[in-house]
């Protein structure tokens, strides 16, 4: 109910819930009484010609079940959550039951991650029960995105390269997880020039990689790259500081070509990885930033 912005639909959920429970009993006070219908107590209705439908009253096991599961039902509504904004006597939330198996299940783990306590990333990538355990973090917390094989796709980064957008080591992954990233380009077009700069400035960044490319046209963007040098450098090889893309290598994230880089310089780009650090342990968040770093890295 705190999702509903009036108090308005919290009352009218009540009411109708209340209304609902009450009409219950109306329904069985109704039907309880029964009228005579015909002499031979039936209702009148005969089928295949001897087949008669007879008004018999409700058997009472019946009605005493009936009874029970309404009184049930407004019991449960007074001590649970039902009764739209109200929180029931016991104060009882599924966020709250949710906190607590979560802490119940950290409590249970605890044994098993206390002997990675004082490893490096690096040394805990190599234990085999510690890979175990992260390859399930990762199916279950990161393969939505970068996929159950970690290749990602596109808009999402492939993490079983060398290519790091904020740094490949043990305590940049455990970063990025705890606290996620948020990857901004804006758009560029005006401070590069006119829509020939731009296609310009795009052939420049293919020659970068060594791509196919228009020389002519990359030669001409070459210092028109100078608007984009801020933040992936002169030389185009990034910033990991900033999460800027080594436009040098053939990795591209978010398309190849004229018409993506274009695109790109154009409209600008934002990414966004959530953060992990409210979900998962710390001790999780370092298995799992060594299972990911064993991904891109041979294991010893």
């Amino acid at each position: 109910m705190s999702d509903f912005v009036s108090n308005g639909w919290s009352l009218f959920v009540a009411a109708a819930t209340v209304l609902g429970l009450v009409l219950c009993l109306v329904l069985l006070v109704i039907a309880s009484r029964r009228k005579t219908m015909a002499e031979d107590n039936s209702t009148g209705h005969v089928w295949d010609e001897d087949i008669r439908e007879l008004n018999n009253p409700l058997p009472r096991w019946w009605m005493v079940l009936f009874v029970l599961t309404v009184v049930f039902a407004g019991v449960y509504l007074a001590l649970y959550p039902g009764l739209g904004s109200h929180a029931g006597r016991l104060q009882w939330s599924s966020a709250d039951q949710y906190r607590i198996e979560q802490e119940q299940a950290r409590a249970a783990m605890h044994a098993i991650y206390a002997r990675f306590d004082g490893q490096s990333v690096e040394t805990i990538a190599r234990d085999p029960q510690a890979q175990g355990i992260g390859e399930r973090l990762f199916a279950n917390n990161c393969a939505t995105c970068h996929g159950s094989d970690a290749k990602g796709s596109k808009g999402f980064p492939n993490l079983t390269d060398n290519d790091w957008l904020y740094g490949g080591s043990g305590e940049a992954i455990v970063q990025s997880i705890t606290q996620g990233r948020e990857g901004t380009m804006p758009p560029m077009a005006a401070a590069v020039g006119s829509s020939e700069d731009v296609r310009n400035v795009a052939h420049y960044v293919l020659s970068l990689s060594g791509s196919p490319h228009n020389s002519v046209a990359a030669a001409l963007g070459k210092s028109k790259f100078s608007a984009c040098a801020a933040c992936h450098g002169m030389d185009g090889k990034g910033n990991q500081a900033l999460g800027a893309p080594n436009l040098t290598d053939r990795v591209w994230l978010h398309g190849w070509g004229e018409a993506a880089i274009v695109e790109i310089v154009n409209n600008g780009k934002h990414s966004h990885m959530p953060e992990h650090g409210s979900r998962l342990s710390p001790e999780q968040i370092r298995v799992l930033s060594a299972y990911v770093w064993g991904l891109s890295h041979e294991r010893h």
